[in-house]
């Protein structure tokens, strides 16, 4: 026998004596082993030790040495935990996230211990982790301080996968103190500390339960289906290390940088202190957990930078807190930059991460708000979110819709709320992100969340100074009590607008009319439809649907043509146009304007020829696709000029005439995108009207 051996057994023999000498044997007979029970005298507490006497009955899965015992995972579980190190994860640094929140577990349940009632005292308070790296040797290290484990929870929590040590823990905590301190248990999955079989040639757990009298344990395992446990005599501190002896393609994690950034990512907020290579890491505070009252501008301003990366302040600020129906922490910020093109174009991920209990999940988190909404920036948090087993891919779609409306609503009505308190300033913001809330009321088939994010939409009106934007509830809030629709006219600018023959039509009436200046500004309402039981209609469509029968020319106007005439020269336009007019009506609202173009739905013609450009290459098919009304003001020169023109022996000129006025009439609605097209008529006009010259 070797010199070290003697020296290891007499040492074993020498303190067996010791123990054997404080305690009390009992002797019972199990099965094929006597158990000798040693138990601590009356008055302290009672850890049982149990030595197997040899008997002629071979043990099953255990090969024991004095002071080392050999266990085979069971079949299901060396299944699993292949899963788990080759496949469940689909990034390698996850583990050491895993890792840490394992250790955080520890130390949370080492805090509840010494605060439950009638809890056992440790010998101190220290609760901290710490990451050791070893890029010579290629090995990660990470321990605690926190409760640590005996043998029997080595066993269950490290030989058994899924059997979730914090799982259970979470069980008895609520069976007999409620859930108040719940929560802050990260690891509720049972499979994370295998994770570290992803990088890891072996793994070597070194633990010591708080308990007094307790020994250490080292767990050692290759993750081939084997694990060894070995009781240390040595003096251990309280707490768990787990070291990783990395293999050769996942040495990068032996580097301080490397862990450093990895640490920063994840775990930047868990509540213990991470120090690596004793140097401390997480100085951050995670505000979403914190009163919002307690927190400065400066705070938010450096907390905004860190999750979003940029250099600017947050425009808008958000804390948002519930527990019912579900659990959830939220702080969202609005950046104070104006998006550029590309931020608007692109599909980019939503900007918002998504913790667990402080630990990031992910940090681009597309489940949890619209596309529209991936200007906004920050952090959300739930207890509730249910993970898989790798923590990286969220499960519970029911959920996720709830957490995802929740929020969404939440932000909505917290920009209303602004827009209230500080109009400029929302206007501002509006007309930076205005395009997100377009983006988003066009892509949503739900006329509930259509109408929800047109609370957001601002509009310049008929009844305030331009750049004045009101709200579409303010409009239905100062509806005239005849008035059944929301209306709105479509123009290059709000001159134009106001000189439109389609708003000088209505404004008769006295509606307060929403001028809009984009071409997909027609889309987004035709889209919106309605808002609060309101139709949404354009001027023009209005007008058509108005104007079905003609208006009556009053009896004996001297500025107008009579109801005779205005027949005459309207079967007349019938008779020369009827390839490309579908009718011709009187309007006796027109004032300033000769003539308008009417047909169902404009703003569609208006898309519809643009996206299909016919007036490029079939220009007179558009008038047989459009089916036109024509509307003509008999009081204007040009209709009374045009009368006399088809009563007289010069037909060619009125016809010419009232082709030209067609033409503009097709200008004026928007219905021709080229209107070089029109130059060789209105050049033939002129020469025509020039001859006697």
């Amino acid at each position: 026998m070797h010199l070290r051996s003697i020296v290891r057994h007499r040492t074993v023999l020498s303190t067996s004596l010791r123990i054997l000498q404080s305690y009390t044997p009992t002797l019972s007979n199990q099965s094929n082993y006597h158990h000798l029970i040693l138990q601590k005298p009356v008055g302290r507490i009672s850890i049982p030790i149990q030595r197997y006497l040899a008997t002629n009955a071979e043990q099953v899965n255990v090969e024991s040495t004095p002071s080392t015992e050999k266990h085979q995972f069971q079949a299901e579980t060396q299944q699993l935990l292949h899963i788990v190190a080759k496949s469940l994860y689909s990034d390698k640094e996850i583990f050491i996230r895993e890792l840490i929140s394992n250790a955080n577990d520890a130390l949370e349940k080492l805090r509840y211990v010494q605060l439950a009632a009638g809890g056992e005292q440790v010998e101190d308070d220290k609760r901290e982790i710490y990451i050791t790296v070893d890029d010579i040797n290629k090995v990660l290290t990470i321990k605690d301080t926190g409760i640590g484990m005996t043998k029997g929870e080595a066993i269950d929590n490290l030989g058994t996968i899924a059997r979730s040590g914090s799982k259970a823990f979470l069980e008895e905590l609520k069976k007999e103190k409620g859930a108040s301190d719940e929560g802050k248990i990260i690891g509720q999955f049972g499979v994370g500390f295998y994770s570290a079989f992803m990088v890891s040639n072996s793994v070597e757990v070194i633990t010591r339960s708080y308990k007094k009298g307790e020994p250490g344990y080292r767990w050692t395992s290759d993750g081939s289906g084997s694990y060894e446990i070995e009781t240390l005599l040595d003096d251990v501190e309280r707490g768990t290390s787990i070291r990783c002896n990395l293999r050769d393609d996942c040495s990068e994690f032996s580097k301080e940088e490397t862990v450093k950034q990895i640490v920063k990512k994840y775990s930047n907020f868990v509540s213990a202190p991470i120090y690596i290579n004793d140097v401390r890491v997480n100085n951050l505070r995670a505000l979403w957990m914190e009163d919002p009252k307690s927190i400065k501008e400066d705070e938010h301003t450096e907390f905004y930078r860190f999750v979003t990366g940029q250099y600017d302040k947050p425009r808008y600020t958000l804390q948002y807190k519930i527990d019912v129906p579900i659990n959830l922490r939220a702080l969202i910020y609005i950046p104070q930059y104006k998006p550029n093109i590309f931020d608007v174009t692109q599909e980019s991920d939503v900007g918002v991460a998504l913790y667990s209990r402080k630990v990031l999940i992910q940090s681009k988190a597309n489940q949890l708000l619209p596309r529209w909404l991936r200007f906004v920036k920050g952090v959300v948090d739930s207890e509730d979110i249910p993970l898989n087993l790798s923590r990286e891919l969220l499960q519970d779609s029911n959920l996720i819709r709830k957490i995802r409306l929740l929020l969404t609503q939440r932000i909505i009505r917290f920009l209303q709320e602004q827009s209230k308190k500080e109009k400029k300033k929302y206007q501002e913001f509006y007309e930076d992100y205005k395009l997100f809330f377009k983006e988003g009321i066009v892509r949503t088939s739900d006329q509930g969340e259509k109408e929800d994010i047109a609370k957001l939409l601002r509009f310049d009106s008929s009844r305030e100074e331009q750049g004045q934007l009101i709200s579409l509830e303010e409009y239905i809030d100062r509806m005239l009590p005849d008035q059944k629709h929301v209306y709105y006219l479509a123009g290059p600018s709000r001159e134009l607008c106001e000189n439109s023959p389609y708003y000088e039509a209505i404004k008769q009436k006295g509606y307060e009319v929403l001028f809009v200046y984009e071409s997909h500004d027609e889309v987004l309402l035709m889209q919106l439809a309605e808002f609060d039981k309101k139709k949404l209609k354009s001027v023009e469509s209005e007008l058509e649907t108005d104007t079905k029968k003609d208006d009556t020319i009053l009896e004996g106007d001297t500025r107008s043509l009579s109801q005779d005439e205005a027949n005459t020269l309207k079967q007349w336009l019938l008779k020369q146009f009827g390839d490309k007019l579908k009718n011709v009506k009187i309007n006796t609202k027109l004032d300033q304007h000769p003539c308008i173009i009417t047909t169902n739905e404009m703003g569609a013609v208006r898309h519809f020829l643009k996206t299909n450009l016919l007036q490029r290459d079939k220009q007179k098919e558009i008038y047989k696709v459009l089916q036109l009304n024509f509307d003509i003001n008999p009081k204007h020169i040009l209709i009374k000029k045009l009368y006399t023109l088809q009563k007289s022996t010069n037909t060619e000129l009125a016809t010419m005439l009232a082709q030209q006025l067609i033409d503009n009439a097709m200008v004026t609605a928007g219905l021709v995108e080229d209107p070089r097209l029109m130059l060789t008529g209105l050049n033939k006009l002129l020469e025509k009207v020039l001859e006697k010259y």
